[in-house]
């Protein structure tokens, strides 16, 4: 790659700089011919997304999917699946193929986990975060099965990217259920059983706020469609235990 292309995606986002530039550039190798000595702007914001928010999450969403998909020692067909068709939805076929092609060469690269997801909670807001957390429990529960592995690199990446342990296990809920369903409404609300209304109520609402569709529609259709499911969810288990104890 030239040093213009280097340049030019270094001016991207901070998404291209650090670790996951380092991971991103040398994907590049499977968009860009390698004889090409620089690549246009309107290229990589072709292939990347059309603003900067875009691209920081569509690139970073390649690099962490990667990590959970290698998780526990081999990539699915079912996984592979679920990222296509996040990828299909949301930009369409002749750049979901491009971003199918990028993954397939970050799967072949050792990188550095703490380092990847501690770049992501410096400069990605904590909605967009959130966001990012439930789509990768999207792809280790698209066999059915999340496993213990899958599970502690999704905890390493939540750690290094700076959320609550609260929110973790909020949105970790959603996925691995508890045979108590209404013990899992709480995991979902962040609260514990033993909570007053009036603390349910504030946890609920402060869910809400951080979780709300609006917060990352700036990201594109199909990561607010998946932030509304999200937002549903924690509205089940509110209404969950409202039933449960008579609440207003």
């Amino acid at each position: 790659m030239g040093c213009l292309t280097r340049l030019i995606l270094i001016g991207l986002g901070w998404a291209f700089g650090g670790p996951i530039g380092g991971i991103i550039g040398y994907a590049l190798g499977s968009l860009f011919s390698s004889n090409r000595p620089s690549v246009m702007r309107s290229e990589v914001n072709e292939h990347f997304g059309n603003t900067e928010e875009k691209r920081d999450f569509n690139v970073t969403l390649l690099v962490l999917s990667a990590a959970v998909m290698k998780a526990d020692g081999g990539v699915k067909k079912s996984e592979l699946d679920y990222v296509k068709r996040f990828f299909l939805q949301n930009f369409g076929q002749e750049r979901a193929e491009s971003y199918i092609k990028m993954l397939r060469d970050i799967l072949d690269q050792d990188y550095n986990l703490y380092e990847v997801s501690n770049q992501v909670g410096r400069y990605m807001n904590y909605s967009s975060r959130l966001q990012l957390l439930h789509y990768l429990f999207g792809i280790a529960a698209a066999d059915g099965n999340v496993s213990n592995l899958e599970i502690e690199v999704i905890h390493t990446i939540s750690l290094n990217m700076g959320l609550y342990d609260s929110d973790y296990e909020s949105i970790k809920s959603m996925f691995v259920r508890e045979v108590n369903t209404s013990e899992n409404a709480y995991k979902i609300l962040g609260v514990d059983p033993s909570a007053t209304d009036e603390e349910v109520k504030k946890a609920y609402r402060e869910m809400a706020k951080k979780n709300h569709p609006d917060l990352v529609s700036n990201l594109g259709e199909e990561v607010h469609q998946a932030a509304e499911k999200k937002f549903q969810e924690i509205n089940e288990a509110y209404e969950s235990i409202k039933k449960q104890r008579g609440m207003n």
